[in-house]
């Protein structure tokens, strides 16, 4: 059975600046969207907000969802990441909660689309499609009958 990773990453923006996450991947540094895994208790958007905290220390809640890509890594490891946006009034400061994130930088675009140390292609193509201006409601993903959903556990509250 084809079983994808199920992945999430923010764009976060201030001020024309993005917000990426550092980290040492076989003794380079590579850039990311703070970004990671769905887990099994989770919604997309509950798992955007858990990435974003522990890489990051920022509290915030995505207003967007700006795409969803169906990639498959040079590894052969199929993925659907689901890309969120989230536009703070500000840049702000960060204290990463993840041992493997080294630091987090506030950068312009170019800076991304630009880099040669990033960590898969998918990082500077959420800069374009943030760029394109599509933004998405994060009402087009229903939890059906979610079983976390606090109330009426049918779903109808």
């Amino acid at each position: 059975m084809f079983k994808p990773h199920v992945t999430v990453a923010c764009v976060v923006h201030a001020k024309g600046q993005f917000l990426v996450v550092e980290e040492t991947i076989h003794g380079k540094a590579t850039w990311n969207q703070p970004a990671g895994h769905l887990e099994a208790d989770e919604t997309l958007v509950q798992a955007a907000e858990r990435e974003l905290w522990e890489e990051t220390g920022i509290r915030a809640t995505p207003q967007h969802l700006i795409r969803m890509h169906q990639w498959i890594a040079p590894d052969r490891t199929p993925f659907l990441r689901f890309l969120f946006a989230i536009e703070l009034n500000d840049t702000c400061a960060t204290e990463p909660h993840d041992s493997d994130i080294d630091r987090c930088l506030w950068v312009s675009a170019d800076d991304i689309l630009h880099a040669s140390n990033l960590r898969s292609p998918l990082v500077a193509e959420s800069i374009r499609c943030w760029q394109s201006g599509q933004r998405l409601p994060l009402e087009l993903i229903g939890e059906f009958n979610w079983p976390f959903t606090k109330g009426d556990p049918t779903g109808a509250a």
